[in-house]
């Protein structure tokens, strides 16, 4: 896409980072509200003060693809260390990917994952990780058509009193 640019992120991208931000929260809590934690007034804030805190971390990739000076989409993603719990090695991971649902189906999504992996392999990783929620179907068709593979499933039982 000729009229979409992916590039770094800075503190004016923010405010916009945090709106897409809170779409995610809402996605997820929409799919299974007992695992994932509603978005409230101040998600959107929140979101995007929280990442504006990394922009100058080496370890951190949070890149925004841009059309016409807007920001329609963002990824956020980390150089990892070895995980003893998830039981592996060295890692980058994809924490975030989001893009404006104005603009989906258009190839941004894909663009952003691409530039993310670049990111993560120019800064030494030797994979990338995700986790996906299970109803997200788009997500995990994209992140497959990426050469993505499943490897870990996260179950969760709700303890009750």
């Amino acid at each position: 896409m000729a009229d979409v640019r992916i590039r770094g992120a800075t503190a004016a991208d923010m405010s916009t980072i945090g709106r897409l931000g809170a779409l995610l929260v809402r996605l997820h809590h929409e799919l299974d509200p007992q695992r994932f934690i509603p978005a409230t007034s101040g998600t959107q804030n929140a979101y995007g003060s929280y990442l504006g805190t990394l922009l100058d971390d080496p370890r951190i990739v949070i890149l925004v693809a841009e059309r016409d000076g807007e920001v329609i989409g963002y990824t956020y993603a980390g150089l990892e260390g070895t995980d003893y719990m998830a039981l592996r090695g060295p890692a980058g991971a994809l924490y975030d990917i989001v893009v404006d649902p104005a603009h989906r189906q258009q190839g941004v999504g894909r663009m952003l994952l691409d530039a993310t992996i670049k990111a993560l392999k120019d800064r030494g990783a030797p994979r990338v990780v995700l986790s996906t929620a299970e109803g997200n179907e788009s997500a995990q068709h994209l992140f497959a058509s990426a050469g993505f593979r499943r490897t870990m499933i996260e179950m969760t039982r709700e303890l009750e009193d």
